[in-house]
């Protein structure tokens, strides 16, 4: 895993073999955080991290100055990894294992950016945007970035603002 920007870009981070987990390729990462640079300011983002896997999206975060990271995965490996990786580079990344729909469920902390990034075949997808706007988990201004597969259309779902495609990779963001 190689991390694109901020303090620690350029610098491969080694992932052990045999983690459940489809990585954000660095094409589509760099189409990401090229829109963000533009729309955020990292020092003062809030990030909630869903289906984070390595943790590269929070990583990435952290390397940018952004000092309120929450990282939520159900994989006790992953979860491991991401908290190894941040105490190994300082990084303030609170990594938890947990449900991400029972934490959204019972959340009341409002982020700046919630970023998920579930497995492309999920078939409750759409229940993420609905609780992540149920229970208002957005701060103002805020924005929900869900990556999902080519076959996944979100056009249609309130408060969506754009699409983008990378490869295979595509996010839909919506604003608060």
């Amino acid at each position: 895993m190689r991390i694109l920007g901020g303090t620690l870009g350029g610098r491969n981070i080694e992932v052990p073999k045999g983690l459940p987990i489809r990585p954000t390729t660095s094409f589509a990462g760099e189409g990401l955080f090229n829109i963000l640079n533009n729309k955020i300011d990292f020092e003062t983002t809030s990030l909630l991290d869903l289906f984070s896997g390595t943790g590269h999206i929070s990583i990435e975060f952290a390397s940018r100055g952004c000092k309120d990271i929450t990282a939520i995965d159900n994989n006790f490996s992953c979860v491991n990894f991401l908290k190894q990786t941040a105490s190994k580079f300082d990084l303030p990344i609170n990594a938890m294992k947990g449900d991400v729909f029972k934490l959204l469920k019972e959340n009341k902390k409002k982020h700046d950016i919630i970023f998920a990034d579930p497995p492309y075949d999920i078939t409750n997808l759409e229940d993420i945007h609905q609780l992540v706007f149920e229970h208002a988990l957005l701060k103002e201004k805020g924005m929900l970035i869900i990556e999902h597969g080519p076959r996944t259309k979100l056009e249609n779902l309130p408060h969506f603002s754009q699409h983008r495609k990378y490869g295979n990779v595509n996010f839909s963001f919506f604003n608060a």
